[in-house]
C-alpha cells in the first residue's frame, strides 16, 4: 500500500492555436501542373512548401536552389509551389513569369499571382518568404529570407512521422508536369564577349554552358561544358557550370566567367578548351565568412558579371549587393565596394550601398555598374568612390528619357562603353537599349521591342545585343538619333502597410532553429539596422542597434515612404557534446512601403526566422 499524497494533475499544455492556410489565388494561373488548377484540396495529404518569390530577387533565387535537394529527398511526400509575386511592372506580365520558370529551372507547379492577391491573404512582408502547411491543410512554419532549407527539412521529416501515424499523409507522385524543351541554340543567354579572332562568346545560361559563335552571332562553332549543373574543371567536353553569366578578357587572351550559380569564378582558355576555378569554394558566403583571403579558401555569392579594370577581376557580386576583386598575380579576393546592405547609397568604398549588380564595364577612369534592383546606372571612380548617374532607389522604376536627375530604367542587367565615352544600358525590364551621355547628363532610348536584353558587345559600328527572352543575339546599327518614346513612370505595385502616426513599433521576431540557441559568447548576437524613404520619414529610430525592436517616431507632415529594416542574428548548435558547434548567421532585409493614417497599426512584427504563426500575432 502506498501512503505518498497524490501527484498533483498537471496543468494542461497551451492550446496550440491552428491555422488554416488560405486558398492559393492567383490572375495569371497555372504553371507547370499540364494546364490544371490546383486547390489545396487537391494536395491535402501532402507536406506543402509555398514560396513567395519574385524572379528578380536575387534571395529568391537563392532559395529555389537551396529547395532542390529537399525537393529531390522528399519527392513522394512533399509539394513546393511557387506564388511569383511582382515587384516590377514587367514582371507581372504572365510571359515573362513563364521564361523565368524555365530560365531558372523551376520544377514544381507555380502560380503566377500578378496582383498579390495570394501575397495579402498569407500577410506576407518580404520577399522570399516560405510558408510550411501540414497534410491537414494548416500552416506550421513561415520563414522570412534565405538560409532556411535545412530547417525545413528537419519539420517536414517530424510531419512525415507524425501523419504517416495519424493516417493522414498520402504518398505518390506531385503534380508536377514538365513543359515540352524548345530547340534552340541559345536557351536564355545572358552575357556576351568579343574574342580576338572575331567570333563572339556567350553564356548559354539555361544549359550551363559557355558557346563560341562565328562572326554572325548564329552559327555555333564550340561549346564549353557538359551542359549539366556542376563545379567540374577540366576540358570543354568535361567541364560543368552552374548558370553562368558574365565574361571578361584577361591580358594573354584567356576569359575570366562569372559562375552564378557555382558561387565562383572561372577561367576558360578558349584556344585549349580548359577549365579551371580561381575563386570561390563553391559554397554561398554568409554572414561573418572571410571578406578576403586566399581566392580559393574565400566563399563567394552569386557573382554576374565580370570586368577587368585596374589589374584586377572586378565581380559584380549580386548575391550580396558589393563589389569584389580577384587579384590574379597575387591569388586574392576581397570586398572592393559596398556594405551588404541594399539600397541606394553614394560615398566611400566602405560606406556604399548597392542592390544586386548585375552588369560591369569598364574605361581607364570609371567602373560603370547596372545596380538592377535600384534601376540605377552607378560609377566607381579610381579613389573607389561610388557615384549615381541615373537611378533614385529600390521603389522607383519605368521608362523616362531626358535629363539624367528625372529619367528612368527598370532592372538594368548590363553596361556598355560606346567609342564617344558614352554607355549603352541593356535596360532589361523595359525591353529596350538605352544610352547615357556623361557630358550632357542625358539620357535616350537606342533602341526598343527587345526581349529581355541582358548585354551588349561592339562589334565595329554595330552593337550586339543579347536578347535573352528570345534566345538570339541580335545585331543593330548604333543610330545617330535616339528613338523617342512615351515617359513612363512607376512605383513598386506592391500595397503599403498603414500605419499610426506618431510612435511605431518595429518588432523582429527571432527564433533560433530547432537544436540552436543564440550565440552570445562574444557579445549581443543580433543586429538590427532601420532606415526610410525619405529620410524624413523618420523623426526618431533611424540607426543601429543590437535590440530586435525599435520605436521609431515617424513624421506626421511625411505622409508615405519606405522603411527599410535589415536584421541579422547567429545562432549556434546547441549540443553540449559538441566542443566546436556550428554556427549560423540568420540575416533579412524588408522594404516596406507604409502609408500613415490615423486607423494604422503602432506595431510592425517582421519574421526573421521560422515562426509558429501564433506567435506573432
Amino acid at each position: 500500500m502506498n501512503d505518498a499524497a497524490p501527484a498533483p494533475t498537471p496543468a494542461p499544455a497551451p492550446r496550440r492555436v491552428r491555422v488554416r492556410a488560405p486558398e492559393l489565388i492567383g490572375k495569371g494561373g497555372w504553371l507547370n501542373t499540364g494546364g490544371n488548377e490546383l486547390t489545396l484540396a487537391d494536395l491535402r495529404g501532402k507536406c506543402v512548401v509555398v514560396d513567395f518569390w519574385t524572379f528578380c530577387c536575387i534571395n529568391c533565387l537563392h532559395v529555389l536552389d537551396e529547395l532542390r535537394e529537399l525537393e529531390e529527398k522528399h519527392r513522394d511526400t512533399v509539394v513546393i509551389v511557387g506564388v511569383h509575386s511582382p515587384k516590377f511592372v514587367h514582371e507581372a506580365e504572365h510571359q515573362a513569369v513563364v521564361d523565368a520558370v524555365e530560365r531558372y529551372g523551376v520544377h514544381h507547379p507555380v502560380l503566377d499571382d500578378p496582383e498579390l492577391a495570394t501575397w495579402k491573404q498569407y500577410a506576407v512582408r518580404a520577399w522570399p518568404t516560405l510558408v510550411v502547411i501540414d497534410p491537414e491543410g494548416y500552416v506550421v512554419a513561415q520563414h522570412a529570407g534565405e538560409g532556411h532549407a535545412g530547417a525545413i527539412a528537419k519539420l517536414v521529416e517530424e510531419l512525415e512521422v507524425e501523419h504517416e501515424a495519424k493516417g493522414t499523409l498520402r504518398r505518390g507522385d506531385g503534380p508536377y508536369v514538365p513543359p515540352e524543351p524548345v530547340a534552340t541554340h541559345l536557351r536564355f543567354p545572358g552575357k556576351a564577349l568579343l574574342l580576338e579572332s572575331g567570333n563572339l562568346l556567350v553564356t548559354d545560361t539555361t544549359r550551363h554552358q559557355v558557346v563560341e559563335l562565328a562572326a554572325d552571332g548564329e552559327t555555333v562553332v564550340r561549346r564549353y561544358g557538359t551542359g549539366e549543373r556542376g563545379l567540374v574543371d577540366g576540358a570543354a567536353e568535361e567541364a560543368r557550370f552552374n548558370e553562368p553569366q558574365g565574361l571578361c578578357r584577361l591580358p594573354g587572351g584567356k576569359v575570366a566567367v562569372a559562375d552564378t550559380v557555382n558561387h565562383a569564378l572561372r577561367v576558360l582558355d578558349p584556344g585549349t578548351g580548359e577549365v579551371s576555378t580561381v575563386a570561390g569554394t563553391g559554397a554561398q558566403w554568409w554572414q561573418g565568412s572571410p571578406t578576403e583571403g586566399p581566392a580559393r579558401e574565400v566563399a563567394l555569392s552569386s557573382p554576374w558579371d565580370v570586368a577587368w579594370w585596374r589589374d584586377e577581376v572586378w565581380i559584380a557580386m549580386a548575391g550580396v549587393h558589393q563589389l569584389w576583386a580577384y587579384d590574379p598575380a597575387k591569388g586574392t579576393v576581397r570586398v572592393a565596394a559596398g556594405t551588404t546592405n541594399e539600397g541606394l547609397v553614394d560615398g566611400p568604398a566602405g560606406e556604399a550601398w548597392f542592390a544586386q549588380p548585375s552588369g560591369l564595364a569598364a574605361t581607364d577612369e570609371r567602373l560603370w555598374v547596372a545596380d538592377s534592383e535600384t534601376s540605377a546606372l552607378r560609377w566607381v571612380d579610381p579613389e573607389g568612390a561610388v557615384h549615381t548617374a541615373v537611378g533614385t532607389g529600390l521603389f522607383d522604376f519605368g521608362h523616362r528619357d531626358g535629363e539624367a536627375g528625372q529619367a528612368l530604367l527598370q532592372h538594368p542587367l548590363g553596361v556598355t562603353v560606346l567609342p564617344d565615352g558614352s554607355v549603352a544600358v541593356a535596360d532589361t525590364y523595359n525591353h529596350a537599349l538605352r544610352r547615357y551621355d556623361p557630358a550632357a547628363g542625358e539620357v535616350t532610348t537606342l533602341a526598343t521591342d527587345l526581349r529581355e536584353p541582358s548585354d551588349a558587345v561592339l562589334v565595329g559600328d554595330d552593337i550586339v545585343v543579347v536578347e535573352s527572352a528570345r534566345h538570339r543575339l541580335t545585331r543593330l546599327r548604333l543610330p545617330e538619333e535616339a528613338v523617342q518614346v512615351a515617359a513612363v513612370a512607376h512605383r513598386t505595385r506592391r500595397e503599403a502597410t498603414e500605419v499610426a502616426p506618431g510612435t511605431l513599433r518595429v518588432d523582429v521576431v527571432f527564433r533560433a532553429p530547432s537544436g540552436q540557441k543564440l550565440d552570445e559568447r562574444y557579445g549581443p548576437s543580433t543586429r538590427l539596422l532601420v532606415s526610410s524613404t525619405p529620410p524624413e520619414l523618420l523623426v526618431s529610430g533611424a540607426g543601429t542597434g543590437t535590440d530586435l525592436f525599435r520605436e521609431l517616431v515617424l513624421d506626421p507632415a511625411v505622409p508615405e515612404g519606405v522603411l527599410h529594416v535589415s536584421a541579422m542574428a547567429a545562432s549556434c548548435d546547441d549540443d553540449p557534446a559538441n566542443e566546436y558547434p556550428a554556427c549560423h548567421v540568420h540575416q533579412q532585409d524588408w522594404g516596406v512601403p507604409v502609408k500613415v493614417t490615423e486607423s494604422g497599426v503602432s506595431r510592425l512584427p517582421l519574421i526573421l526566422a521560422g515562426m509558429d504563426p501564433a506567435e506573432t500575432a
